[in-house]
């Protein structure tokens, strides 16, 4: 494996395995890896002949009043990880190598970004797209792999691709939990142990939810009523929202029909947490 800081030095090799015909996979990450990222890595690595996986914790996607500056790191594990994955090449830019001094260009996808997670974070989506559009001209993979717990995250870069003719495939990967169900999140090691506890709620509540679709519940306020009357017994989680929505536009719906997307938000400790479960009724 390869660790590779410059852009022009990643796009120089990048094009010799392109002009071999191979299959080149990118997993966009902002390291501090879990098996979550391994399993993403895993899978570029069955499908693809090069992977490339990016480690950059992205500054455009932060509010001020989020955790940036205090975002878990650890660039030698990361290292060892992705080498131990069959990554072939680590992307590790700095600041100044992505958003020079004179940089004035994003990205952003409307509508969607409003929705969900977009409500309380109003520019998390703009620098999403933007760092994630930047990676796409810079690799031009083939295919790219993300994780199904960033669903809103995999749905706007869908549209994304889709948009702007980007050549490649976007592939979604299942979430990947903690034995107790928990959804794996570089954030939760934020959590104390009471934290964690309670914040299994959020996948319980989820499941939950899809116990009443099957028992052939589909009202969307009588399913959002009851998650939130098991999360809000939880002292330690502050919800934030439960959205049923079109799992593609992110739409809200009165009825479950067709496959929605049923997600949840909160606040545990200093970590926020999201969870989500795909419905096909």
């Amino acid at each position: 494996m390869k660790t590779i800081t410059a852009v022009d030095d990643l796009r120089g090799k990048l094009k010799k395995e392109r002009q071999m015909g191979k299959i080149i996979g990118l997993v966009p990450t902002m390291g501090y890896f879990h098996q979550g990222h391994l399993e993403l890595m895993r899978r570029a690595r069955e499908d693809c002949d090069v992977v490339v996986v990016s480690l950059y914790v992205n500054p455009t996607q932060f509010a001020p009043s989020e955790d940036l500056e205090s975002y878990p790191r650890n660039f030698e594990r990361d290292k060892k990880l992705a080498k131990s994955a069959g990554v072939d090449f680590l992307f590790y830019p700095s600041d100044e190598e992505m958003y020079p001094n004179s940089h004035l260009t994003f990205v952003e996808v409307k509508e969607m970004t409003n929705r969900l997670c977009g409500i309380s974070r109003p520019h998390h989506f703009q620098g999403v797209t933007t760092i994630v559009a930047k990676l796409f001209n810079i690799v031009q993979p083939d295919r790219a792999y993300f994780g199904q717990k960033d669903a809103q995250q995999a749905a706007v870069i869908k549209k994304m691709v889709e948009d702007l003719n980007f050549p490649l495939h976007v592939i979604v990967i299942p979430t990947v939990r903690e034995e107790d169900g928990l959804a794996m999140s570089s954030r939760n090691t934020y959590l104390s142990k009471p934290e964690q506890e309670e914040a299994l709620v959020l996948s319980q509540s989820l499941e939950h939810a899809a116990e009443m679709i099957n028992g052939g519940c589909r009202i969307a306020s009588q399913i959002k009523s009851e998650m939130q009357e098991m999360i809000e017994k939880k002292s330690l989680v502050d919800l934030e929202y439960i959205s049923i929505c079109d799992n593609n536009e992110l739409e809200e719906l009165a009825f479950v029909e067709g496959e929605t997307l049923i997600a949840v938000a909160a606040r545990v400790g200093k970590a926020r947490l999201i969870d989500n479960m795909v419905i096909k009724a």
